[in-house]
């Protein structure tokens, strides 16, 4: 876990970039984001149509970005390697292939937790899906079972999660933590636009509109992925309800187990 001093009054926090390229110049063109004192990436920054773009755009802002690797970074990473035959989602393996020996060897640096000092927040930990795991699936409305089970552990100073994976945004209460989710840049579920959120001195949950047909025609046009189309139309526009997504992992949570 890597942990920084001090406090920071504002914090931007992006997640589940997944190579969008578009997506993430309109969050960065955002007054808000570039007045914050760091952006924080939860994870999954390049599985998407334009990984090794999005790295350099990020990479560009220097120290203002503070990284978390999540499980569709590590697995282009191990892909690469040759530690795993495939990865599941077909655009993981473009992305692993579209991405430079250097850019590869980046990405497997990162960490997979962060604790930083936000005002009115107090200790924050980062992470991506959740502290002890990147695939490990939780929801805004997992029993209170569960969040106990993945919460296990954590420094009682420990006052807010933020996380991502599940590309929809909430903010609730689990055990006394506040546990956040900015929703997804890239990729997002329920409702079309580039997700994100403010931290400190609360919290604030916000999406960037951005021309989202000019988006599809740019992707297209810039990017090899066979049935690029189709999956820039489907995730843009965020084809995918809330409510199907629950319904779908719903069971990933654990529920129902015995």
């Amino acid at each position: 876990m890597r942990e920084e001093p001090g406090a920071y009054d504002r914090l931007a926090v992006l997640s589940d970039i997944h190579g969008v390229l578009p997506a993430l110049e309109a969050v960065l063109a955002e007054p808000e984001v570039a007045a914050a004192d760091r952006i924080v990436l939860t994870g999954d920054i390049t599985a998407g149509p334009q990984p090794a773009e999005v790295l350099d755009l990020l990479r560009a802002q220097g120290d203002r970005v503070l990284w978390l690797a999540g499980n569709a970074d590590r697995e282009p990473v191990e892909y690469r390697r040759g530690e795993r035959p495939e990865i599941p989602d077909p655009i993981g393996s473009y992305a692993a292939e579209a991405l430079t020996d250097e850019q590869v060897a980046f990405l497997a640096t990162l960490p997979t937790t962060l604790t930083l000092r936000v005002r009115g927040l107090g200790r924050v930990l980062f992470c991506h899906a959740t502290p002890r795991d990147d695939e490990e699936m939780v929801l805004v409305d997992s029993r209170p079972e569960r969040w106990a089970e993945v919460l296990t552990g954590l420094d009682p100073g420990i006052g807010t999660v933020v996380c991502g994976h599940t590309h929809m945004p909430y903010v609730r209460l689990a055990h006394s933590r506040l546990v956040v989710n900015p929703g997804s840049v890239g990729m997002p579920y329920g409702r079309p636009g580039a997700h994100w959120c403010l931290l400190g001195p609360g919290t604030d949950l916000r999406v960037t509109p951005y021309d989202i047909p000019a988006a599809i025609t740019r992707l297209v046009r810039d990017c090899a992925y066979p049935g690029i189309a189709e999956w820039a139309d489907y995730f843009l526009r965020a084809r995918a309800t809330d409510t199907e997504v629950l319904a779908a992992w719903g069971p990933k949570d654990g529920r129902g187990d015995s």
